[in-house]
């Protein structure tokens, strides 16, 4: 028997790499098969999800921007949908204002002017080495990614009220750009989802403590 397919998608200027180290065996261990598509902007993450649909429902989620992409593709195809998983939502319809869309902003404007090492210099710990790693697989890309990203929309309040799948909403309570008020705005708006919260510290230490906790989620809701 074929195991029930999840696909999860990055977050902004992230890539495959890291949702294999967040979610890959948390996933196996509750026997779902991960897909990690390869993509990268707004319209190619939406594609995957497209075509990762094989006839049965899938498992959609991501972290971040790709929590966004994820909920927004499972309100449009509600019978594709067998749940959501998503990690670290940054905010609830147009991003005017939140902190990971300025810093999105910003971090494109100080690459053009000078350059990435600039752009990520001053992150420390296991953030600032994940940037250092994947933002260069962007190449010359990497602003117009960015920026993208921070003018994207979340689903709003309305959608997530219409999105009648189970939802596993994990949170950092140590994020800022994350903000843990967004992850309870979107479980309280959602009609089915239960939130599970880890920190960075923790994560520092343990990648799969947020997919754990996104799953942990999921299965509860």
């Amino acid at each position: 028997m074929t195991s029930p397919t999840a696909v999860v998608l990055p977050g902004t200027a992230s890539d495959e790499v890291f949702v294999r180290s967040v979610f890959a065996r948390p996933l196996a261990a509750a026997g779902l098969a991960l897909v990690a598509p390869e993509s990268r902007s707004v319209d190619e993450h939406f594609a995957a999800l497209d075509a990762a649909y094989d006839g049965n429902p899938l498992v959609v989620g991501g972290v971040s921007l790709g929590a966004h992409i994820a909920a927004r593709w499972a309100v449009r195809n509600p019978t594709r949908c067998a749940g959501v998983l998503a990690a670290l939502p940054a905010w609830t319809g147009r991003s005017d204002g939140a902190p990971a869309a300025l810093a999105a902003s910003v971090s494109a404007t100080t690459v053009e002017r000078e350059g990435l090492h600039a752009a990520v210099g001053d992150v420390d710990g296991w953030v600032g080495a994940e940037l250092r790693r994947a933002w260069p697989r962007y190449g010359s890309a990497l602003p117009d990614v960015l920026r993208e990203a921070a003018g994207s929309e979340a689903p709003t309040v309305e959608e997530l009220r219409r999105l009648d799948v189970p939802v596993g909403v994990a949170a950092c309570t140590d994020d800022p750009v994350h903000p843990f008020e967004v992850a309870r705005r979107w479980v309280s708006a959602l009609p089915r989802a239960a939130l599970r919260t880890t920190t960075l510290a923790e994560m520092g230490a343990d990648r799969e403590a947020l997919g754990r906790a996104a799953l942990d989620a999921l299965l509860n809701a």
